[in-house]
């Protein structure tokens, strides 16, 4: 499936690398942000899986920008909270930045 969707293989390698970031979390945030992270990201897999085996995409792909945007917020904050540091927050800022560009792409097909 990851080769007919780049979407689809972007975000397995960010899902990757976040969930391992997340088990490297403090204990006393582990249960929270922490896993607040890690469900939000698997729920975007979930979505794009979805968006690839549904006729009606669009309204699944916009429910994946606003999942996007719950993730910039809390994996802010975990830099601020000094849980990552700030060439991991650069780093993953930029992929799901990257991805967000695809999935607006997709959209604009869908809608167009």
């Amino acid at each position: 499936m990851n080769e007919d969707y780049p979407v689809f293989k972007k975000w397995y390698e960010i899902t990757d690398w976040i969930l391992s970031r997340c088990e490297q979390y403090p204990k006393t945030a582990r249960f929270t942000i922490s896993s607040r992270i890690a469900n939000l990201t698997l729920d975007v897999v979930e979505k794009i899986i979805q968006a690839i085996y549904s006729k009606e995409r669009l309204y699944i792909l916009k429910e994946i920008n606003i999942y996007l945007e719950k993730l910039r917020v809390f994996l802010r904050l975990s830099f601020e909270r000094r849980y990552i540091s700030g060439k991991q927050y650069e780093y993953i800022a930029g992929e799901i930045q990257e991805f967000g560009k695809m999935i607006g792409g997709w959209i604009r097909t869908c809608a167009g």
